[in-house]
């Protein structure tokens, strides 16, 4: 089977969506298949053997921090000169818009996944009266496909909603070897905590933008002064965030990559995630298996992946107190041991394996339906 991805992120760019890519990619190309990727031509070239066909990138005045393509007529001779028997577009917006009219145009089996939720996030840019237009440009999009995935239950419930059709879901995985509790290291602790060990150390890693709602942390470090906050990853509200947490105990400590990354969570106490605007959130999953109990905002999705009182701790969106009161339940020793041994358990049981087999299988259901 030969298939061509349609991405609007990959390498060298760090985010959800590009593990999971990564991940599919090298195990469909280990049961023998072949990969070609179309994304914003950003220097990559070759992955795992997977041609990357780079596409003209641009900037967009509302998200400067990061390049997109936008549509274009080249996806449809790239389409033509590989001649795929699947299309996978993922999170289709700006190229993803050309993969998904030219695989129609061209009459091969589509796949379109959805990864971002941009209509909850309009309301953090003041755009929130375009969520009605969002919807139905999203919509419209995924309604050219035989299948659509999604990565959660509850967007996938959300989507059936805004009347999206032939939905799945993508399971979540995580590189359980590489996000390990071994991986603690005190000197990771004493950056992250800029000498302060004996703090508790909570890690937030993510990009920095308004919809990771990252300022709801401030005032549990302004309520208590034994918490660090290593705030890890970057993004276009960076500077303004290290303006507001200035006189805090908050480490900035940029994108931190591979045994960086994985030393970075395993030697915190705890990963706090404040954001309600995830479509899963796989830095939860990463955080878990590295023997973090996470604290997070409750919404769909976090509730999925958190068992409040088992795993982590969930705290009422909004809800100052909530937060402070979740964290201070980590103060009991023995309940912290017990979030962490359970939060490692948990995420053994989530291997990239199974959503890299789930994710072959969806191709060749499609091509059925497609025929």
């Amino acid at each position: 089977m030969k298939i061509v991805i349609v991405t609007e992120t990959f390498l060298p760019s760090t985010d959800g969506v590009v593990t999971r890519l990564k991940e599919a990619i090298t195990h469909i190309h280990k049961q023998g298949h072949e990969v070609v990727i179309i994304a914003p031509d950003l220097g990559v070239k070759e992955f795992d053997g997977a041609i990357v066909e780079g596409v003209k990138p641009t900037k967009l005045p509302v998200y400067s921090s990061k390049y997109f393509s936008l549509p274009q007529r080249r996806v449809k001779s790239l389409l033509e000169k590989h001649n795929p028997d699947i299309v996978h577009v993922v999170n289709p917006a700006f190229v993803g818009v050309s993969g998904v009219y030219y695989a129609n145009k061209l009459g091969l089996p589509l796949v379109a996944s959805y990864h971002t939720h941009v209509p909850k996030y309009l309301d953090y840019y003041n755009l929130h009266l375009f969520k009605p237009l969002c919807w139905a440009y999203f919509r419209k999009l995924h309604s050219y496909a035989h299948l659509n995935i999604c990565t959660s239950q509850s967007i996938l419930k959300e989507l059936q909603q805004k009347r999206f059709h032939n939905l799945e879901v993508w399971k979540r995985g995580v590189a359980i070897e590489h996000f390990h509790p071994k991986h603690e290291n005190q000197e990771m602790r004493q950056r992250l905590t800029n000498g302060n060990t004996g703090d508790k150390l909570l890690v937030f890693v993510g990009r920095l933008a308004p919809e990771k709602e990252i300022h709801k942390i401030k005032p549990l470090l302004k309520e208590r002064n034994d918490i660090s906050l290593a705030i890890i990853g970057d993004g276009p509200i960076r500077q303004q965030l290290e303006k507001e947490f200035e006189g805090t105990k908050t480490i900035f400590t940029g994108n931190l990559h591979g045994e960086e990354l994985a030393e970075a969570f395993a030697s915190g106490d705890a990963m706090i995630f404040p954001s309600i605007t995830e479509t899963l959130g796989l830095v939860i999953l990463e955080a878990m298996a590295s023997g973090l109990p996470v604290i997070a905002a409750q919404s769909g999705p976090t509730k999925e992946q958190v068992v409040d009182g088992k795993t982590g701790i969930l705290f009422e969106n909004e809800n100052t107190q909530s937060m402070i009161d979740a964290v201070e339940k980590l103060e009991d020793p023995e309940l912290l041991e017990t979030l962490s041994e359970n939060a490692r358990k948990e995420a053994e049981n989530f291997s990239w394996e199974k959503p890299s087999e789930q994710i072959l299988e969806i191709y060749k259901k499609t091509i059925a339906i497609a025929k």
